[in-house]
């Protein structure tokens, strides 16, 4: 398979058979890791990586991912780009220096005007409307915790169905032949336009894609139930709102018991699920006797998150692992 020179900016361009490679390529360098095994896979290689929204988990992912096959990473902070310098014109100057460039911010036609003008690979560390380094990741973990394929496998999502993970999972799940469900109030089910690009993916792999309102039917027969934050990174003003629409999409034993069969539980992170965080504090200030949130649990319960279900951990690693698959793929 030929990646070399490509972007990656969404896994709608990339087929069933590029995924799984993918995550085959990601297992192995996981398994060169644990051996202690030095990498030069990257040697030589300059990556930049720009970041307009906070990260953890994809900023330290692409880093390590890049140092550990020998290559060199910049973190580029008070950047002008988009301020004094256009994008364009950024892209242009980069294209000349490294040899790839990660993106991590809102509007997905900066990653395309990155790609279109840089003249090198371009990943894409998260958008408004897609995430798809961390659905690899996910994918990965499952297919190490429930094993066998992945068009074997459900997943059920619950929470914010038009928010980017959703979008990216559902996009993955009908390119590989996993069913998927979304567990969403209406007014944040995935738009129109988008299910029908999706549908046109799952009738080619065999995947069955449901949105429901009802978190209990989305989640039956689920081998992975996922949520995510109920409140995106850019949308903080609307938590009243939100919490208002997914008070009852909470991710709780009862809902993990309701799918019939052993499931595990995923979620990007960062979660809410206890008092341990300065928002989820603010919430139960501010909400809690309203909304019944004293205990700062949001998306998912404390339980559920602390549980021998969930495999949060094992996906945050695997970010990096799968990230390091991507850039080897691509770069060389």
């Amino acid at each position: 398979m030929t990646f070399k020179g490509r972007s990656f900016l969404t896994l709608q361009d990339y087929s069933k058979e590029e995924i799984l490679y993918l995550l085959d390529l990601a297992a192995e360098l996981k398994a060169k890791k644990k051996r202690g095994e030095t990498g030069h896979l990257l040697e030589g290689k300059n990556i930049v990586l720009i970041f307009d929204k906070t990260s953890t988990r994809t900023r330290c992912s692409f880093e390590v991912a890049v140092l550990d096959e020998g290559g060199h990473a910049t973190f580029l902070t008070n950047s002008q780009m988009g301020k004094k310098e256009s994008v364009e014109d950024t892209a242009r100057v980069l294209g000349r220096l490294y040899d790839g460039i990660e993106y991590r911010g809102f509007d997905m036609n900066v990653c395309r005007t990155l790609r279109d003008c840089s003249g090198v690979p371009v990943f894409n560390g998260l958008t408004d409307d897609d995430h798809p380094t961390q659905v690899l990741a996910d994918f990965m973990t499952a297919r190490e915790h429930i094993g066998g394929s992945l068009d074997s496998m459900k997943m059920a999502y619950i929470g914010d169905g038009r928010n980017n993970v959703a979008l990216a999972l559902m996009t993955g799940a009908a390119k590989v032949g996993m069913d998927f469900a979304v567990g969403s109030p209406a007014e944040l089910f995935p738009a129109e336009s988008f299910m029908k690009k999706m549908d046109a993916f799952a009738a080619q792999s065999g995947s069955t894609l449901t949105v429901t309102t009802d978190p209990y039917e989305a989640v039956e027969g689920a081998d992975i139930i996922y949520t995510d934050v109920w409140v995106s990174m850019g949308e903080e003003d609307r938590m009243e709102e939100r919490i208002r629409l997914l008070r009852d999409y909470q991710v709780t034993s009862d809902l993990m018991a309701a799918t019939g069969r052993k499931t595990i539980f995923e979620h990007c992170l960062p979660a809410f699920h206890d008092l341990n965080t300065v928002i989820s504090r603010e919430v139960a200030r501010k909400y809690g006797a309203k909304y019944g949130l004293e205990s700062g649990e949001m998306e998912v319960t404390d339980e559920v998150f602390r549980s021998p279900a969930s495999v949060v951990f094992d996906e945050a690693e695997n970010r990096m692992h799968t990230i390091k698959a991507v850039l080897v793929s691509h770069l060389v």
